[in-house]
């Protein structure tokens, strides 16, 4: 059985990555992509051509993700539904931004997957971590 310390631990680190989403949200919603445009033409495409729905998909995951994380430091079985619907939402934002932009034609594979591979692989352990606390009753 998963400890308490391991699960405080765990939940606290996740806390963060969430907090981390949160601003990383803000800043890319409010970012000048005219300067962004300098730097990272892609980039600043890829933003550009992301539409409302897609903005509020990314507000979800990050939302979501976040209290999911409160809610399993509060041992709260919802916290697995949380870490779903974020899952679900990483997904789709991914998959709007491989599939409704030329991002992976313009960086290319080794740049533009690892960093969302990396953020799916987090959502995937923070759903199937929680969902086995719930399991093993750690999350009521």
């Amino acid at each position: 059985m998963a400890t308490s310390r391991s699960v405080t631990i765990i939940g606290v680190i996740l806390l963060l990555w969430g907090l981390i989403g949160i601003a990383a949200f803000t800043l890319q919603y409010s970012m000048d992509l005219d300067a962004l445009a300098r730097t990272d033409p892609a980039g600043a495409r890829a933003f550009a051509l992301m539409p409302a729905w897609v903005w509020i998909v990314y507000a979800i995951a990050v939302a979501t993700g976040t209290l999911g994380a409160i809610a399993l430091l509060l041992r709260k079985a919802i916290a697995a539904f949380l870490f779903l619907i974020s899952l679900v939402c990483v997904i789709v934002q991914f998959g709007f931004t491989f599939l409704g932009t030329d991002l992976l034609a313009d960086k290319g594979w080794a740049v533009a997957i690892p960093f969302p591979a990396f953020v799916i692989a987090v959502a995937v352990f923070e759903w199937l971590y929680a969902r086995s606390l719930v399991a093993k009753g750690v999350l009521r």
